[in-house]
C-alpha cells in the first residue's frame, strides 16, 4: 500500500442518506478502474460501501470517520478542500482519499498570532489593545489576537468580551479558575492558527511596537526570537538581581545562551511549536525545548516600561521553581529516551557502595577485632544494597513507560527536519 498527502480539492460521489454537518463530513473517495466514485466509510459500526448501482457491498478498507448519526448526503457532487491522505492499493487497483481536518467553510489563513495571558489586568486592556490592533493594522497583514483569561478575579473578562464585539480577529478564552501563564499561554498555542506566534504581556510592560522587528528576524531564517530587556524597569534588588542570576543559571546548563529567559515576547514558527506540550511553569524554557527540536533561535532587544497598574504576580519564591524545573529540563533533555541510565547507574554505585561498605566491616573485624554488631556498617550496605537494587528495578519501570509514552502517541524519538520549498522555476 503505497501512501502519500495531497492538498487540494476532491471530488466526490455522495449517495442517498442523511446529511452530516461540513465539519464532520469526511469521505473517502474510491475511484476504480472504470472510474464509478464509490464513497466507502463506516457507519453504525458496520464498514460498508455505497455505488450508485450496489448501495451497500463490503470494502476491504476500514475507516472510523463516521458515526452512526453521519450518513453521506444525498446524490450530487460535492467538493471538499482541504489535505487528504491518499492511499494507493495496487492488488484492488483503487486509491482512498482522506481528509485530514475538519472542513472549515468560514475559515481563513492567518499570518501572525498574538497569544496574551492575562490574569487580573482590566486598567491595561483597552490601552494595551489599541496599541496591538494598531501595529497589526499598521504591517498589512492577516492576524488574530487570542487572550486567554486565566481566571482574572476583576472585570477583565467583561472588558475582552467588549473588545472582542468590535473586532473580529480577537478571540477570547475563558479559563474557569488560575491555571498559570504556562496553561494559559498553551491555550493560546492550541488555537493559534498564525504561520507566527508572537506572545507577551498584557501588564503593558512590553511594547506592541517592537513585534515588526521580531517578524523581520522570522523572516530572516530563524525559527525563535525571544525578546532581550536590556533596559530593564523593575526592582534591582527583588527583580533583576535574582533574573540575571538564574538566566546565567539556565544559560549554562542548558547550553542555550540567552541574556532574559523571563521576558514573554517572543515569537515562534507555527511548526516549531507543534507536538510542544509546557507543563508547571515551562514556559520561560520554550527556546530550549526549540533547541532540541534543531530550531534556530535568536535574541533580540526590545523595550522594557515600568508597570503601570497593579502588581507584578511573581516573587523571589519564584527561584526554587526555577530550579526544580530547570532539572527536568536537563532529565528531559539527556535521558528521556535511556531513563535507566540514570536510575540504573545510581542504582550499580550504591550495589558498589554496599559491597564497598561490607569489606570495611569486614576488614575491621578480621584485623581490628571489631565486632560486627557494634558498627553501623552492616546495615548500611543492606541498606545501600536495597536501594540499589529498587534503583535499577525503577529504571526498568521507566523504560516501560518510555515505551508506552512513545508507541501509544504514536510519537519517535526523532525529528525530522522539514525539507526547504524548491525554487520555483521562472
Amino acid at each position: 500500500m503505497a501512501l502519500w498527502l495531497h492538498e487540494g480539492t476532491a471530488q466526490t460521489q455522495n449517495f442517498t442518506g442523511h446529511e452530516a454537518t461540513p465539519w464532520r463530513r469526511r469521505l473517502y473517495q474510491k475511484a476504480g478502474a472504470d472510474g464509478d466514485g464509490k464513497t466507502i466509510g463506516r457507519f453504525g459500526g458496520h464498514h460498508k460501501a455505497w455505488s450508485p448501482q450496489s448501495g451497500g457491498g463490503k470494502s476491504p478498507m476500514r475507516s472510523n470517520s463516521f458515526s452512526s448519526a453521519e450518513r453521506p448526503p444525498t446524490s450530487r457532487q460535492t467538493q471538499h478542500e482541504g489535505i487528504f491522505v491518499m492511499l494507493n492499493i495496487p492488488d484492488q487497483n483503487t486509491t482512498t482519499a482522506v481528509k485530514l481536518h475538519k472542513f472549515d467553510e468560514t475559515y481563513q489563513p492567518v499570518d501572525i498570532s498574538i497569544v496574551l495571558p492575562i490574569y487580573n489586568e482590566a486598567e491595561s486592556l483597552r490601552i494595551l489593545f489599541g496599541d496591538i490592533l494598531s501595529v497589526l493594522d499598521d504591517m498589512s497583514c492577516r492576524f488574530e489576537v487570542i487572550a486567554v483569561n486565566d481566571g482574572s478575579k476583576d472585570n477583565s473578562l467583561e472588558i475582552l468580551k467588549d473588545l472582542q464585539a468590535s473586532r473580529a480577529e480577537i478571540q477570547v478564552i475563558d479559563f474557569r479558575k488560575n491555571y498559570g501563564q504556562t496553561a494559559a499561554l498553551m491555550a493560546g498555542f492550541d488555537n493559534a492558527r498564525g504561520d507566527v506566534i508572537i506572545t507577551l504581556d498584557a501588564d503593558l510592560q512590553n511594547d506592541p511596537s517592537d513585534i515588526p522587528a521580531l517578524v523581520a528576524k522570522i523572516d530572516e531564517g530563524y525559527d525563535v526570537v525571544s525578546g532581550w530587556r536590556s533596559n530593564r524597569k523593575d526592582a534591582a534588588l527583588t527583580r533583576n538581581l535574582p533574573s540575571r542570576i538564574a538566566n546565567t543559571l539556565i544559560s549554562k546548563i542548558s547550553g542555550v545562551r540567552l541574556n532574559d529567559y523571563g521576558c514573554t515576547l517572543k515569537a515562534y514558527r507555527r511548526d516549531v511549536m507543534e507536538g510542544v506540550r509546557l507543563y508547571g511553569e515551562m514556559h520561560r524554557f520554550i527556546p530550549i525545548y526549540a533547541s532540541w527540536m534543531g530550531a534556530r533561535v535568536v535574541e533580540v532587544p526590545v523595550q522594557h516600561h515600568a508597570r503601570q497598574f497593579g502588581q507584578s504576580k511573581y516573587g523571589l519564591n519564584r527561584i526554587f521553581k526555577v530550579v526544580l524545573d530547570l532539572i527536568v529540563v536537563k532529565f528531559l533533555e539527556n535521558y528521556l529516551v535511556k531513563p535507566i541510565y540514570v536510575f540504573g547507574g545510581f542504582g550499580l554505585m550504591a550495589i558498589f557502595a554496599s559491597f564497598a561498605t561490607l569489606a570495611v566491616a569486614l576488614g575491621l573485624k578480621f584485623f581490628a577485632g571489631t565486632s560486627l554488631i557494634l558498627t553501623p556498617l552492616p546495615l548500611l550496605a543492606a541498606m545501600l544494597f536495597l536501594i540499589g537494587c529498587m534503583s535499577i528495578l525503577m529504571g526498568l519501570l521507566a523504560e516501560m513507560v518510555m515505551r508506552t509514552y512513545f508507541e501509544s502517541h504514536g510519537r519517535r524519538p526523532y525529528v525530522v527536519r522539514p525539507a526547504p520549498p524548491e525554487p520555483s522555476a521562472h
